[in-house]
């Protein structure tokens, strides 16, 4: 058996699922994860099966090797030169960034090394990611005559307009520190401590209510893209239905009562 065929047969995207956190890795290390047709179809699988699952409470997106995602699978792109393959392809790529944000669960990405170009996208549509000190970052197609379309709708709505630009023009990488400052994720650790501070932000989460978190992350999407009239008037029909649940009623009244919320979940 050759090593490509043994490649072939495992499977796109490995899963783990401990004390209501699921993990979802990318299991193309030896590629660089990319976003081939096969590894878009099989994460967008996870996401829908995610969406309707009540025992999954927060998502991380991990990666097997040394990148986290390389982006497009420019190879596989190559060999199917017609524009109605590129825009399915490209379709098939924006439906599942934007079912990561339709999740009721944060998605946490773990971005442990290289995220170019979609993969950087990638990490821009998870709602918060934690990087290693060995990460770096780039929309990186420029450099090849292909400017980052895509990426550049989920990277201008974590990075301020003009170093988004930059990123974009000049396909230059960034360090983990630098994708910090500019928003892009929101913790930078070491490579050894980064399952350790992903752990611990999941455990802050883990320890608020179910029914908030969901609430609040579909609220937050839609009034971003919203007028600021229209984005008030959503969220105060959001609170009100939020303070109706038993969560919040049972939070309000334990700060009343000046003890700790007893939450069913």
């Amino acid at each position: 058996m050759t090593q490509t065929s043994h490649t072939s047969e495992l499977p796109y995207v490995l899963r783990h699922q401990q004390e209501g956190v699921l993990t979802l890795t990318l299991n193309r290390g030896e590629k660089f994860n990319p976003l081939s047709e096969e590894m878009l179809t099989a994460l967008q699988s996870e996401i829908n099966a995610i969406a309707h699952d009540k025992s999954v409470r927060i998502v991380i997106l991990a990666a097997k090797g040394k990148a986290f995602c390389a982006g497009h699978d420019l190879k596989q792109m190559r060999a199917s030169p017609s524009a109605s393959y590129y825009k399915k392809l490209f379709d098939q790529c924006s439906r599942l960034m934007q079912s990561i944000q339709q999740l009721p669960q944060p998605v946490i990405a773990r971005v442990q090394g290289l995220a170019t170009a979609a993969g950087c996208q990638l990490v821009s549509m998870c709602d918060l990611a934690v990087a290693s000190s060995e990460a770096q970052f780039a929309v990186s197609g420029v450099n090849y005559g292909l400017f980052c379309s895509t990426p550049s709708v989920g990277l201008s709505r974590n990075v301020p307009r003009k170093q988004a630009m930059e990123m974009l023009l000049t396909g230059e990488f960034i360090d983990a520190h630098t994708a910090r400052e500019r928003g892009l994720v929101n913790r930078v650790t070491t490579p050894e401590a980064l399952d350790a501070e992903i752990a611990a932000l999941s455990a802050s989460i883990l320890s608020k209510p179910a029914v908030a978190i969901a609430m609040g992350k579909q609220l937050f999407y839609r009034q971003l893209e919203m007028g600021i009239s229209a984005a008030y008037q959503l969220a105060g029909e959001t609170m009100a239905c939020n303070m109706m649940d038993e969560a919040a009623l049972e939070g309000v009244q334990a700060f009343i009562e000046k003890r700790a919320p007893s939450w069913k979940s």
